[in-house]
């Protein structure tokens, strides 16, 4: 256990955005012994405890992170059950990477997670989708760890899915496993052939050669985000070195220097223009960290 909690730990190369300042306390246990030592740290202790998994869905401050920053990003094993498909996965295993094992083993169910950038505990506290799908439509049971300790198992519906968001997020419960119901008896090639469609068709539309959170803004149904910042001419528009995508427009990059605060002031841009030309509130999908 020795060196588990570590002091002021840059975050930067900790989000996919690769922005954000130090933790004033962090720890990124690899069992449970080790996670059940960090809450034990973190109960004798009188700070904030913020979770944080492979950091691909937020945009942490500058000024970092007062307390303590619990990852959960080496926390990971997983076993599918090639007969009932039933898929087990610690928090911190990639969404992405377990799609394609899925679909290399002919299980149907996870395949519009093929370009997901975050983890399987991210993936529950936010209902992650894509294509029509989500976390919510295969999720059997999510194993959650509170504040206070106590170990729980929690059904969707306990969990009040809903486009993008669950209950779970804004507070300090930590999902630490997942078991999600995928579906036997297709063939390898089918599910490849529908994982490589997919994937594809993110590579194609959305960029990946620069850092970004992904989609930025929770589309405003009916409408996408996206097309609402585009007709208003903003692809490409910068403040500092962040820049709002010229292949989507949901898409914040960091073109090599940006800082949190260009990110955050070019979210903000973006709000009130749409709010201004639209009348429509643009609500972010990004999880925004510490202070601005």
């Amino acid at each position: 256990m020795e060196n588990l909690i570590q002091e002021s730990i840059s975050l930067a190369n900790q989000t996919s955005y690769k922005v954000g300042g130090d933790a004033q306390w962090y720890a990124a246990p690899r069992n449970w012994d080790e996670l059940e030592a960090s809450f034990e740290w973190y109960q004798h202790q009188d700070v904030p405890l913020t979770l944080l998994g492979a950091g691909s869905n937020l945009l942490i401050s500058d000024r970092g992170i007062s307390g303590l920053v619990l990852s959960t990003r080496y926390f990971r094993s997983y076993e599918f059950d090639p007969e009932t498909g039933l898929l087990t996965a610690d928090a911190g295993e990639a969404i992405a990477k377990l799609a394609w094992k899925a679909a290399k083993r002919g299980l149907k169910g996870l395949e519009w997670a093929v370009g997901i950038p975050g983890t399987v505990g991210g993936g529950v506290v936010m209902n992650a989708g894509a294509h029509t799908s989500c976390m919510a439509d295969i999720l059997v049971s999510a194993t959650v760890l509170s504040p206070d300790g106590t170990i729980k198992e929690m059904k969707p519906e306990d969990l009040a899915y809903s486009y993008r968001n669950s209950n779970l997020q804004g507070g300090n419960n930590m999902v630490v496993k997942a078991t999600m119901q995928l579906e036997p008896g297709y063939s390898k090639t089918e599910i490849m052939e529908l994982s490589n469609q997919n994937w594809t068709q993110r590579k194609t539309s959305q960029p990946y050669h620069l850092p970004s959170c992904g989609s930025v803004f929770r589309n405003p149904q009916p409408h996408a985000a996206a097309r609402l910042i585009e007709q208003l001419g903003l692809k490409g528009y910068k403040i500092g070195d962040a820049q709002i995508a010229h292949r989507h427009a949901n898409f914040i990059l960091n073109c090599g220097t940006a800082t949190a605060k260009d990110i955050f002031e070019l979210i903000r841009y973006a709000q009130e223009k749409v709010e201004y030309h639209c009348s429509i509130s643009l609500e972010p999908e990004v999880k925004l960290i510490g202070e601005f």
